[in-house]
């Protein structure tokens, strides 16, 4: 680390060109190729997944995915109005021309009769695609959509409902404006310099242009939904500025301490630089942990989202040291550098006057007090966990601005919020179709409450001595509802398997509101092995970073427990509506499937960074003193103030994304906030330390047997006497060696 510091700054010019050509030059080539973000869900042995490859079989044509295009007449008019009728036919008929598009079912012809609404104000045609929505490029969807609403006139509304139409719509950044500014005033109000607020956000966003513009070209390899790039800016963007924040923070302290530019800059990466590679290695561990679940939705979403962490991390390592290294001692603010003109430089403060100090001290004297009142706020505000459940957000979720939404609402306006996600009944059979069994399974779950509509089966062609057949159910309560996943369970345990019995026919349930109740089903049965494999990770990385067995329980344990409350405020908010119109949150519903794998995996990874800036401190201070209680006590004074501000900043950043379009950027904002909150504020500054004051000595506690077969790793630097003294404003007392002056402090 001292090597790649000491580089940096000697080659700052170099380091600075290679970054501007990396930022320039990945988004000049990802805009020259383009993007292709897309979905991917693959989820064998589901009913989901055999209806679609049946489907795909028997008509390869019609086994793509399904659009609706829905209008809706005003000023007096019905859709069967001359007038009306020639316009959406001449739409439809540019419709066919668009690629890919292999289907179209009008709603003024016979197999489109229950496509018009009982008024007849609104009405939708049924368009079919020759393949899957993650396989149709943005470009195709936006040319779709365009034709659809050429239809649009003075008494004709037309919007488009389905996945395609929701690839069209576009991405909105609307967080990342608000969350840069908010980020500049904390790190203005921590510093007090100009240029020490603008180091971390020049480092994070130079970082994250570059990261940007490779996990663009990548999604032309590997599927990455099309939030990937908002859910970066998202995540990086509060780690970048934290990695830089802590590096900036020790540099500051050396200069305080009278050391030259280089050496302080060189001593920052060496001692917050180690913990920054560290942490952001435990960060993207847990993130490419989702491979392990085999659920190829999530490979874009990790790569993208480690790309991220990576690239902000070696930014904070190699970038930052060179801006450094530009301006020298004007990193510092007016106070430091008239102190330092006036009084010389300083080690550590004058006495144990600081809020940060006050408090370490007094959980120094009082454990028990602290601990016991953050873990009731903490548990209290988890309890809403326990009824999560997990979904998929519908289009009824999308900004009211949109294409999506105006469809979902014109269909649950005119024919029930079912309509936006009909179930595919996908039969086989052995040879002819069984034409009477077909019937009566139509006629049976029409029959069921919780059907709003079912069409005639159609026969599709026959292939390999197999004849498939096709029923769309239409449900009566909207796709995200629990009431529809009820619904399929019923359809598929009960009602199919009594109407088919004997006949030879197999059904199955598919569609895209079947696929994603399956998803969450299949990440819900997994989510264990995740949260194992992670935890073990971790449990073994601080092991031999800490040599405890005691520090990574308790890490493993507090990290579980903020994972918690983040998950009770994102019910309380997204699922259950509390305050849910502050954040944009019109609708309860289910928290998105995919969610919990991703939030554990992102939060588990930041309050590990905590964990480890606060615990490598201690150690610091543990292996100077050999006294439990001061190291605690100091290490807590002299890394509470920059943690809190890092956590402010995240905090901050995260929940700016709630200005953002989708549900689900809202839901990675609020919960990454409330989780940050509850882990930097109540968990690692009262609980972890009020625990390591209790459990004393035994926190250094490690087995002979282990301590020979784990490899060793260090957080610190060779020589832990060059960490310096708190920043300005922060008095920290100082430990003293046992035996040595009172007034010889060693340097912290």
């Amino acid at each position: 680390m001292k090597a790649l510091a000491t580089w940096c700054v000697r080659h700052r010019r170099l380091v600075l060109l290679f970054w501007i050509a990396a930022l320039v030059g990945m988004t000049v080539v990802s805009q020259s190729v383009g993007t292709a973000y897309s979905n991917n869900f693959n989820l064998p042995h589901t009913q989901s997944t055999q209806a679609l490859t049946l489907l795909q079989q028997a008509a390869p044509a019609q086994a793509g995915d399904t659009e609706q295009v829905v209008f809706q007449t005003s000023g007096g008019q019905t859709v069967h109005d001359p007038a009306v009728q020639a316009a959406v036919e001449t739409m439809l008929a540019k419709l066919k021309t668009v690629p890919h598009v292999s289907k179209i079912v009008s709603p003024y012809s016979p197999e489109g009769a229950t496509q018009v609404s009982k008024d007849g104000t609104i009405a939708f045609a049924r368009v079919t695609f020759d393949r899957l929505a993650q396989n149709i490029s943005v470009p195709v969807a936006r040319q779709f959509v365009a034709a659809a609403q050429t239809a649009d006139g003075p008494h004709v509304k037309v919007a488009v409902a389905g996945q395609v139409a929701e690839a069209s719509n576009k991405q909105s950044f609307g967080g990342t404006l608000p969350g840069v500014i908010l980020a500049g005033i904390v790190l203005f109000l921590v510093f007090g310099s100009v240029f020490a607020m603008a180091l971390p956000l020049l480092s994070a966003l130079a970082s994250l242009g570059t990261a940007i513009g490779l996990i663009g070209l990548l999604s032309n390899v590997l599927k990455m939904p099309q939030f990937s790039v908002e859910l970066v800016l998202l995540i990086g963007l509060g780690v970048g500025v934290d990695y830089a924040l802590f590096i900036v923070t020790r540099h500051r302290q050396g200069l305080i301490a009278g050391k030259a530019t280089e050496e302080s800059i060189v001593n920052a990466v060496n001692t917050s630089g180690r913990a920054v590679l560290f942490a952001g290695i435990i960060v993207c561990i847990a993130l490419l942990g989702m491979f392990a679940l085999g659920v190829s939705f999530l490979y874009g979403l990790a790569v993208a989202a480690a790309l991220g962490v990576a690239f902000t991390m070696i930014a904070a390592l190699t970038l930052l040291p060179a801006f450094l290294g530009f301006i020298g001692p004007r990193v510092l603010s007016r106070k430091q550098k008239r102190s330092l003109a006036t009084d010389g430089p300083r080690v550590v403060g004058t006495g144990a006057k600081g809020f940060w100090s006050r408090w370490a001290t007094f959980v120094q004297g009082q454990p028990v007090v602290p601990a016991l009142i953050a873990l009731v706020i903490v548990v209290l505000v988890a309890l809403p966990f326990f009824s999560l459940r997990l979904g998929t957000s519908d289009q009824g979720n999308d900004p009211p601005s949109t294409t999506t939404r105006q469809a979902y609402d014109l269909l649950a306006q005119g024919f029930g919020p079912g309509f936006n996600g009909p179930l595919e009944l996908v039969a086989v059979h052995p040879g002819t179709a069984n034409t009477p069994a077909l019937t009566r399974l139509a006629q049976q779950v029409k029959e069921q409450p919780g059907v709003a509509a079912v069409s005639p089966p159609l026969t599709l062609p026959a292939k390999h001595g197999q004849q498939v057949s096709l029923i769309i159910a239409y449900p009566t309560t909207s796709p995200e509802a629990a009431a529809t996943t009820t619904l399929i369970d019923h359809l598929r345990a009960t009602t199919i398997p009594q109407a088919v019995s004997g006949t030879g026919v197999s059904v199955y349930v598919g569609g895209t509101t079947a696929i994603f109740t399956d998803f969450a089903r299949v990440l819900t049965s997994k989510l264990p092995l995740f949260i194992g494999l992670v935890v073990l990770l971790s449990f073994l990385l601080l092991a031999m970073v800490f040599r405890s067995i005691v520090i990574p329980l308790t890490a493993a344990a507090m990290n579980l427990l903020s994972i918690g409350a983040a998950f009770g405020v994102l019910v309380a908010v997204f699922q259950w509506g509390w305050l849910g119109t502050l954040v944009g949150s019109t609708r309860p519903g289910p928290i998105d499937a995919f969610l919990p794998v991703m939030l554990f995996a992102i939060l588990f990874g930041l309050s590990m960074d905590y964990e480890v800036f606060l615990v490598s401190r201690i150690h610091e201070e543990w292996l100077r003193s050999g006294d439990n209680r001061v190291a605690v006590r100091n290490g807590l004074a002299a890394t509470g103030k920059t943690i809190t501000a890092a956590a402010l900043i995240m905090i901050l950043v995260f929940g700016s994304f709630v200005f953002g379009g989708q549900r689900v950027i809202k839901e990675f904002g609020v919960g990454l906030a409330a989780g940050i909150l509850m882990d930097a504020i109540l968990i690692r500054m009262a609980i972890v330390p009020a625990l390591m004051q209790l459990f004393g000595k035994a926190n250094w506690w490690f087995p002979a047997w282990l301590d020979r077969i784990l490899p060793r790793l260090s957080v610190e630097p060779e020589d832990a006497a060059t960490a310096t003294g708190p920043d300005e404003g922060e008095d920290t007392e100082a430990p003293h060696l046992p035996g040595s002056p009172e007034g010889d402090p060693i340097p912290v």
